[in-house]
């Protein structure tokens, strides 16, 4: 089944985000790899698909997982999480209806 995995940063977030991407890309490229990934992104924190030094609010990634349990530890497991760049992360079932 599919999640969404919502994360709210915390603010100045940046610099940690910076530091810890490498890793975070690193497990994302995973699930792709795997067939796994629907989509993974960034909230800019203003209205600019660059923010520059305003840096972002939170992600979101849309992945399969056997059980919300999974999806949660795999959440948890998260470089941004580790490096005190998310504030809150909530993981719910996603059922994707369109695109077909």
């Amino acid at each position: 089944m599919w999640y969404a995995i919502m994360s709210t940063d915390v603010s100045d977030s940046l610099p940690h985000r910076m530091a810890a991407r490498p890793a975070h890309l690193e497990r994302l490229t995973t699930l792709q790899n795997e067939g796994r990934l629907l989509l993974a992104g960034p909230f800019p924190a203003i209205d600019s698909p660059d923010p520059g030094p305003e840096g972002f609010s939170g992600s979101l990634i849309v992945a399969e997982f056997d059980s919300l349990e999974i999806a949660k530890i795999w959440a948890d497991n998260d470089p941004y999480v580790t490096a005190g760049v998310y504030a809150q992360v909530i993981v719910k079932p996603f059922k994707k209806v369109l695109p077909a």
